[in-house]
């Protein structure tokens, strides 16, 4: 039995194929480009999206075929996608408005401060407790917004009554299959969702003046909701859908209370189960939906760190720096220097989420002197991931009753590849870091979903299941993580308030 994963993140576009054992049988990968209009906003071609996703899909099915395997093995497809990223598109012409806003957009900003203002509290966590969101540009409800007032397509399309609105998923999902849907980890991210109802938040559609109609069904996280329409995967069925992150908890096989992962991509992101309650954060966290495997389960809620600081780092160095030529290249650069000389990095490019949620924030690089290499540069910003990442711990292990500790935390992404970093990490943590063999993890977890909704196998069956991990320790005393991250929390107070 073989089950088929799409990865649509902000990075790439994937598609792979694994067995029942998290075996990678074939893949395929396509790098996606990210478009920067104007300083703080960030886009993507909606366009771009799915026709690299219909590429990988081609292109995986031929290996398949070159290993002698018909692509109808597949049994269900799952689909993780990046979070917050919007999509909007007219139905009757099948064409999206505008580019998709990605998650780290900061364009609206001033918005999220006018509608804070509307509030009665004046606070931006004036629904965290129907939400579990504070009102921030981060999510989808001021990035639609800003469409319906700013795009004139987008008003005459809700005007006639043919316009669409979804992230990632849900336009993924509607033109693979023509379904307009998405599930709830993905409805959670939205500022829209009310979290004890599960469902559109009536008041929060009124208070953000979105029109409901525009927004698609909401669904579990593993349940068949359409098959493809054509391509070498024709009828076979979509029966998992989740947001990246949450794919990976799945994959991380963080099934139970107190389990925690954090997956280094293009940002960081750490989701801690904390089952069927969902617990309003006091440090800075979302409260948001974990998974809920089928709809006449529980939804299970997780306790959440965004960070804006991740492999984009990596990223910057390589394309606006030219320090590098290819990602993988910083962990020996790095290696070529025992510390910073004093060099801390704060590269909040387009604000700082988890705990600070300050969307003026802008990176910046202090402790410079005439011996700053480029070799220093390069391991503060490993360090700078490894001290946000440690941040999100600190704000859980508060958060969480009966005074749950993290002592080993499950990590994944395209980071922990390198080894450097993965060291760094537990040991400005002090804690234990697992790695999985299978790096990818999330759409791992879309492939577990999928297989779940179209009842193939079991929640127990694959609870059952144990990944094979590597693992590394800490080394060196708490005296000194304590000095470090008093150091980091004095830069980052710095990034603040600069973009006003």
């Amino acid at each position: 039995m073989l089950l088929g994963a799409i990865d649509q993140g902000t990075s790439s576009s994937r598609f792979l194929v694994f067995d029942l054992d998290g075996e990678i049988v074939a893949s395929n990968q396509i790098e996606v480009r990210q478009i920067f209009p104007h300083p703080g906003w960030v886009e993507m071609d909606p366009n771009e999206l799915i026709n690299t996703v219909l590429e990988c899909i081609a292109k995986t099915c031929e290996k398949l075929k070159n290993f002698g395997i018909s692509p109808s093995e597949i049994q269900s497809v799952g689909i993780a996608n990046q979070r917050e990223t919007i999509v909007i598109w007219d139905r009757d012409s099948g064409h999206p408005l505008y580019n998709a806003i990605v998650w780290l957009d900061t364009r609206t900003s001033q918005l999220a401060q006018e509608y804070i203002d509307r509030t009665e509290t004046k606070s931006s966590d004036h629904f965290k407790p129907l939400a579990g969101l504070p009102i921030h540009p981060y999510f989808s409800a001021l990035k639609l917004r800003w469409l319906l007032d700013n795009v004139r397509a987008v008003r005459e399309s809700c005007e006639r009554g043919s316009l669409m609105f979804g992230t990632v998923d849900s336009w993924l999902m509607w033109k693979l299959t023509g379904v307009h849907c998405t599930d709830v980890t993905n409805a959670s991210r939205t500022l829209l969702f009310d979290l004890a109802a599960r469902k559109w938040s009536t008041e929060l559609c009124a208070f953000f003046q979105i029109p409901m109609e525009i927004l698609p069904d909401i669904r579990s996280s593993a349940e068949i909701y359409g098959k493809f329409i054509d391509g070498p995967l024709e009828g076979t069925t979509i029966s998992g859908c989740l947001g990246d992150q949450n794919a990976a908890l799945l994959g991380q096989g963080c099934w139970n209370l107190g389990d925690t992962k954090t997956t280094f991509g293009t940002g960081t992101f750490m989701l801690c189960n904390t089952g069927e309650k969902a617990i309003l954060s006091k440090n800075g966290l979302l409260t948001t939906v974990a998974f809920q495997l089928g709809s006449e389960t529980p939804m299970c809620f997780a306790l959440e760190g965004s960070g804006s600081i991740g492999g984009n780092v990596v990223r910057f160095l390589r394309d606006n720096f030219k320090f590098i030529k290819e990602a993988s290249e910083i962990e020996e650069i790095s290696r070529t220097v025992e510390n910073t000389n004093g060099v801390l990095f704060v590269p909040c490019f387009t604000g700082l989420y988890t705990p600070q949620w300050d969307p003026t924030a802008r990176g910046l690089i202090v402790g410079l002197t005439h011996c700053t290499t480029m070799a220093h540069i390069c391991l503060a910003a490993l360090r700078a991931v490894a001290f946000q990442c440690t941040e999100m711990i600190e704000a859980i292990e508060n958060d969480m009753e009966n005074s749950t500790k993290i002592k080993t935390l499950k990590a994944d992404g395209g980071m922990t590849t390198n080894r450097l970093f993965v060291e760094l990490q537990a040991e400005i943590a002090g804690r234990n870091i697992e790695t999985p063999r299978n790096t990818e993890i999330s759409a791992w977890g879309a492939a577990i979903a999928a297989a779940i909704g179209a009842r193939l196998i079991s929640v127990a069956d694959f609870g059952s299941r144990q990944t094979k991990f590597a693992r590394f320790e800490p080394n060196g005393g708490n005296v000194q993580r304590e000095v470090e991250m008093t150091k980091w929390k004095d830069a980052v107070k710095r990034a603040q308030n600069w973009q006003k």
